[in-house]
């Protein structure tokens, strides 16, 4: 087979270098193959999306039953919510660190979001953020509208900012997320706070559709006794993740639901059956792991939402009692 990073432009060698080379390898054919609608992402119900418009069938839906209105202004209706967290290796020095977390964002499905987001975000404090991959909503087409709402978007985070890739973003959106002022943790880390001693941020490739996380590259070289955050596209590979020296991870993918039961109770989602149900939305631990899976600040599909509010997450940072 032909090796698909021989003989492209430095940018992917470069890339290449970052990731991992075989996985980059991995997810350039992955890409290719999804570009050209030989591959299907979904999991389980998702899969009628191969031969069926299943986003088009559920927007029709909403408009003959009147409920589209209501959807859509859940949809817009994104708050910001507050969680605390006791880290055992945070330093003193942090306590009360707020850390702002994004996530599938989407921000091509509908342009009246930016907006909403900016004025939101602009109005929480916080002293770093990150964002948990899945910028747009299309998983083939052309990144440009995504990218122009993100360069609205990210100058109103603070400037200690991370983001990763989902399994909706091509590597290729790397550079422009980046000259946008998005570093991309790629199966690496950086500091958020100080060094050796300070607040790590680790992140990982999407583990969920092109599978191309490294954990192992990701803290080579960061010190065991330093505090970190891991960023993780999906939940589903807590297990994996819980045998790093991670903190807290962080997660989105799932949306928690979008549309859900009275009670929050998904109808559908998209993680593998085997992945347990008190991750798909909100705190929970795996191990001595705790972890956080945003329901989403965007909507994927479908601009609406039901019995499933999108969400900014301030994630409010405290030493563990000792």
């Amino acid at each position: 087979m032909t090796d698909p990073i021989a003989g492209l432009p430095d940018p992917y060698r470069a890339l290449a270098g970052r990731a991992g080379e075989d996985l980059l390898r991995r997810r350039l054919l992955a890409q290719a193959g999804h570009w050209a609608h030989l591959h299907h992402q979904g999991e389980g119900l998702f899969k009628i999306e191969k031969i069926l418009p299943v986003d088009k069938f559920l927007q029709l839906g909403l408009r003959l039953s009147g409920l589209a209105g209501i959807a859509r202004k859940n949809f817009l209706g994104v708050r910001a919510v507050e969680h605390h967290w006791h880290l055992p290796r945070l330093p003193d020095a942090l306590d009360g660190f707020r850390l702002l977390q994004l996530s599938d964002l989407h921000l091509d499905l509908d342009p009246a979001l930016t907006p909403v987001l900016q004025e939101l975000v602009s109005s929480t404090p916080h002293d770093a953020a990150v964002v948990t991959g899945d910028y747009r909503d299309s998983t083939d087409d052309d990144p440009g509208p995504c990218l122009a709402f993100m360069r609205h978007l990210i100058p109103c985070l603070s400037p200690r900012r991370f983001g990763i890739l989902g399994n909706h973003d091509f590597i290729e959106m790397v550079a422009p997320l980046e000259e946008a002022g998005l570093p991309i943790l790629l199966n690496s880390h950086a500091w958020i706070e100080g060094t050796d001693g300070g607040l790590a941020v680790a992140g990982v490739d999407d583990p969920h559709f092109y599978k191309t996380h490294d954990f192992s590259r990701a803290y080579q070289g960061l010190p065991q006794n330093a505090c970190s955050i891991l960023l993780c596209h999906s939940p589903e590979a807590a297990e994996e993740a819980a045998s790093f020296p991670s903190d807290l991870m962080l997660c989105g993918h799932t949306h928690g639901g979008q549309i859900c039961l009275p009670g929050g109770i998904p109808l559908v989602c998209p993680v593998r059956k085997s992945m347990p149900r008190d991750r798909i939305r909100g705190a929970w631990c795996c191990g001595n792991l705790q972890g956080y899976t945003s329901p989403g600040t965007g909507s994927c599909g479908v601009a609406a939402r039901f019995h499933c509010p999108p969400e900014i997450t301030v994630h409010i940072l405290h030493p563990a009692k000792k």
